[in-house]
């Protein structure tokens, strides 16, 4: 195993599971008015897993805790991954405004690096929302993708 690879197993630990990510997720995983997937807060050392995405692939829960914990480690704040109502995936970062090592830069440029490096996956979340949780026909959805 490589030596990149005990890192992200040894950051990823130091993460509590569950909680909430910050005071505004609501049970329901409602966050002014987006539906939350997941997030991460550096303050806590927690990560969030909406529980009505409990059906993804192992896999692909997988790949967000990494995405999630990395961030926050890397940036810090409160990272979450969310959907909009019309099902398009959401990045969003916060820091508490007392917190002097919060980096709005490198958030920013991470944001948009994430975006480009996953873009598929984030393709396939949003049809994934759309069809399961929206309601929205099959073949639709990926007639238009």
């Amino acid at each position: 195993m490589s030596d990149k690879s005990n890192d992200v197993k040894v950051k990823m630990s130091a993460f509590e599971h569950g909680g909430d990510t910050s005071a505004e997720v609501q049970d329901d995983g409602m966050d002014g008015g987006r539906l939350v997937l997941c997030g991460a807060n550096a303050y806590d050392k927690k990560y969030y897993f909406n529980k009505r995405f409990e059906k993804l692939p192992k896999s692909i829960q997988d790949d967000l805790h990494i995405i999630c914990v990395l961030f926050t480690e890397e940036v810090g704040g409160i990272f979450t991954i969310s959907f909009e109502k019309d099902g398009e995936v959401c990045l969003e970062t916060r820091t508490d405004e007392n917190d002097i090592t919060y980096d709005d830069v490198s958030s920013g440029l991470l944001i948009g690096q994430i975006r480009q490096n996953r873009a598929e996956l984030f393709e396939s979340l949003k049809a994934y929302y759309r069809v399961l949780i929206l309601g929205e026909d099959l073949d639709k959805v990926l007639a238009e993708e």
